[in-house]
């Protein structure tokens, strides 16, 4: 990595690949053997890793002020993967694969829209929606390379679209999903503010409200948007997981206050990891 200013630290359980990969964010990308790039409320970050050492394209103040947060680096992980039970092989297996996996602090509307287009539809496909969208309607930055890049486009910019108007950004029938919460932020009639200060099944009520929204969608909103940690989304890879190991239940009552945590180490490993086994 080079150009720009640069700020490194060592961090334990921080591996910025799997976090990419794990289907929490969609505006992450790689752009070499050790180099992600991130664009995160309407900021531009590379992130080289090399074992724990990780190098950030900032200075330490915007690393301080921004990014620490963002990447969940006060939390101790370590606890949580302490915490597992050395019974459950399959969960242990999934942690050691996905160790690496933070919970980001992500911004609550771009998780929003990002949870909507993700009903029926793979992480290649979620990201390209949302570059489309955000080249169309976001706001033009360039990065310390020269580079464009692009914001993520306010409630306001989408609010008022013909339904089906997104649907030139390939998000099919998720288009009038996306432009009807728009339009319900836009209007009053949810409050992300508010919403930001409920707790979890308070804002799990509120987000169901919404048109297009399901448990599913509520649960990832609220683990990815809000950082509940006690959110656990079950899609299609969760619940298949759940058929094979898990048939009482996930154990959540032994992870209180991190179901989440957990649900993304099953997540990353029925994703990328299980067919090692």
């Amino acid at each position: 990595m080079q150009g720009g200013q640069m700020f490194t630290k060592t961090i334990d359980n921080f591996d910025i690949a799997q976090i990419c990969d794990c289907g929490q964010c969609f505006r992450m990308s790689q752009r070499d053997e050790h180099t992600y790039s991130v664009i995160a409320s309407g900021k531009y970050l590379e992130v080289e890793q090399n074992g724990k050492e990780i190098t950030f394209s900032c200075g330490e103040e915007e690393f301080e002020e921004f990014w620490k947060r963002y990447f969940d680096l006060d939390r101790d992980y370590k606890k949580y993967i302490e915490a597992a039970d050395p019974n459950d092989r399959y969960l242990m297996n999934a942690i050691r694969f996905g160790s690496g996996i933070r919970i980001l602090y992500q911004d609550l509307w771009e998780m929003m829209v990002s949870f909507l287009i993700s009903q029926q539809n793979n992480i290649v496909r979620i990201r390209r929606c949302i570059q489309n969208i955000c080249e169309r309607y976001g706001g033009e930055r360039v990065n310390f390379r020269g580079e464009k890049y692009y914001t993520f486009p306010e409630p306001e910019k989408l609010a008022f679209l013909a339904e089906d108007e997104l649907k030139e950004c390939n998000l099919g029938y998720r288009s009038k999903y996306v432009a009807r919460t728009a339009r319900s932020i836009v209007e009053g009639e949810i409050d992300l503010n508010a919403v930001r200060q409920m707790p979890y099944e308070e804002a799990k009520a509120e987000l169901l409200k919404l048109y297009g929204v399901g448990v599913k969608v509520a649960d990832c909103i609220c683990l990815f948007g809000l950082h509940h940690l006690e959110a656990f989304p079950m899609d299609t890879h969760i619940l298949q997981a759940m058929e094979k190991h898990y048939k009482r239940g996930f154990p959540k009552r032994r992870y209180r206050g991190f179901e989440g945590v957990m649900q993304q180490y099953v997540f990353y490993w029925e994703l990328r990891g299980a067919r090692l086994e």
